[in-house]
């Protein structure tokens, strides 16, 4: 019996080619590392995907959903306004004491919750972390925009109380936005240290809500910052970034008084503090994983 072997099947030119599977091994690099954003714009679907998911999160299965956008803000503002200028007598630069409060409140408000979220992003986030690969800044960036949606409904309120009041902004308004993503950057900021920072100390997610709070009395909020004379104090006031970003929110708002100087130094602070974060937030990343 003899036996005959067929012929090896040859691919033509109408055949496809079979796919030829890649492998991809991902080493972590020691020292310092580029930023390398061009890897984070190829995933910034990933960071809509989860804003979404943490905005979804927020306000599910809640009983006012996003009428705590509102609740906190508003109620703040009427405890500042019993006490700190009924009582207290504190200035608040001839405006309402009400709309003051109110408009120094928003962009703080985005500020706190948005630098929460990103300090408690990559330890709430460790199943996904441990299991697929993707740049690690999307977790505290994802988590600071979800704070904006907040802002975006308190603001309306603010608008309400400053027709209530009859105070009417001015030509400076048209910098307002300019403001919020400065309120952004800082959140974003002190985000990546503290996230990166909560990674290998737990005892960080306690640290941060008395954080807040504590700064929320050595930012100008319940005083304005004119009653600061000293040019050198106001540059020491300037170091807090949220300094001249609440400052320059009400210039822009309300029209009193120009920030000034102030407000470059915060600026400053703000991007010192965003440059030195991603960088070392780059260089604890290859850890992440192991440690999260």
């Amino acid at each position: 019996m003899t036996t005959t072997s067929a012929p090896a099947p040859q691919l033509t030119a109408q055949e496809p080619h079979a796919a030829v599977p890649q492998r991809i091994i991902l080493r972590p690099k020691a020292g310092w590392q580029a930023l390398d954003l061009a890897e984070l714009w190829h995933y910034r679907e990933l960071l809509w995907i989860l804003a979404l998911r943490d905005i979804k999160v927020r306000y599910k299965q809640t009983a006012l959903g996003a009428a705590w956008a509102i609740i906190q803000p508003f109620l703040t503002m009427l405890v500042f306004t019993v006490f700190f200028a009924g009582y207290g007598k504190l200035p608040t630069d001839g405006v309402p004491p009400q709309v003051f409060y109110f408009c120094g409140l928003l962009p703080w408000q985005l500020f706190a919750n948005s630098l929460t979220n990103a300090g408690n992003s990559l330890v709430g986030n460790q199943n996904l972390i441990t299991k697929v690969y993707f740049p690690r800044l999307v977790m505290p960036a994802s988590a600071v925009i979800t704070g904006l949606v907040d802002f975006a409904i308190a603001f309306v309120v603010m608008l309400g109380l400053m027709a209530w009041y009859h105070v009417m902004p001015g030509w400076q308004i048209i910098f307002m936005p300019v403001f919020v993503l400065l309120a952004f950057f800082a959140a974003l900021a002190v985000g990546l240290w503290f996230s990166a920072l909560n990674v290998e100390f737990r005892d960080v997610r306690y640290v941060l809500p008395f954080l807040t709070q504590f700064w929320l009395f050595v930012t100008p909020i319940v005083y304005p910052s004119s009653i600061v004379t000293s040019p050198w104090k106001r540059m020491l006031l300037g170091i807090n970034p949220m300094s001249g970003v609440v400052e320059g929110f009400r210039w822009s708002m309300l029209g009193r008084p120009t920030p000034g100087p102030l407000l470059a130094v915060s600026i400053a602070t703000i991007g010192i503090t965003l440059v030195g974060g991603l960088f070392y937030f780059r260089r604890m990343e290859k850890t992440f994983a192991d440690r999260v």
